[in-house]
């Protein structure tokens, strides 16, 4: 009899403008009530344009951040996702516990590459708010429960593609589920193609 997995969480991969980096110093300073630098950067989202000067924020930094760093639209909606098809949904729910395909296609491959970028792209997908990688702490979880956990430049959305698409890895052979990893990683290509597109990169959360 096959383990019992309970649902996981939805893994999501929105289209981001904004490095998360160029975001940080200003939004500790939005924190402390000094949306200057912020509002500068961030333009087309209205909770930002809302805040005032000298009043701190009523968002915790990683909803600020969330707020921040996507490819909002001028007229105000929500950004138009990477993708609607077969490769959000699988990649969103992939049949592992935790339902993080990222997180398998890291654990069931080894890294090929000259410079050990494969990995390192996956990693700061998968995890590059994490207060051990981001070096501050914060920009993780939001009070409303949802969780950021990393994202690409568009520059590294290119890379990485092409890292997949070059053979800069090879699969373990005592991977967990026969043809697992190579089925992530084509539906993962299609996010990446799908970003390269849009001219932007992503932002992975739960």
């Amino acid at each position: 009899m096959s383990r019992y997995i309970k649902p996981s969480a939805f893994h999501s991969f929105d289209p981001l403008r904004i490095d998360p980096i160029k975001l940080i110093e200003p939004i500790q300073a939005s924190l402390g009530g000094d949306h200057h630098q912020l509002k500068e950067l961030v333009k087309n989202s209205s909770d930002i344009s809302a805040l005032k000067q000298g009043v701190p924020p009523l968002f915790d930094p990683a909803t600020i951040l969330f707020l921040s760093c996507l490819d909002w639209p001028d007229n105000g909606g929500t950004p138009e996702p990477i993708d609607k098809g077969l490769s959000r949904d699988r990649l969103g729910r992939f049949p592992i516990e935790g339902g993080n395909a990222i997180e398998y296609i890291l654990a069931s491959t080894r890294d090929k590459s000259e410079e050990k970028n494969f990995h390192d792209l996956l990693t700061k997908l998968s995890e590059g708010l994490d207060e051990k990688n981001l070096g501050e702490a914060g920009f993780t979880n939001t009070t409303s429960g949802m969780i950021l956990c990393g994202w690409l430049t568009k520059e590294e959305v290119i890379e990485l593609r092409q890292s997949i698409q070059g053979q800069d890895w090879s699969i373990d052979v005592d991977e967990l589920i026969d043809g697992g990893v190579r089925d992530a990683a084509r539906h993962l290509i299609v996010i990446l193609r799908g970003a390269e597109k849009r001219n932007c990169g992503l932002l992975m959360r739960v």
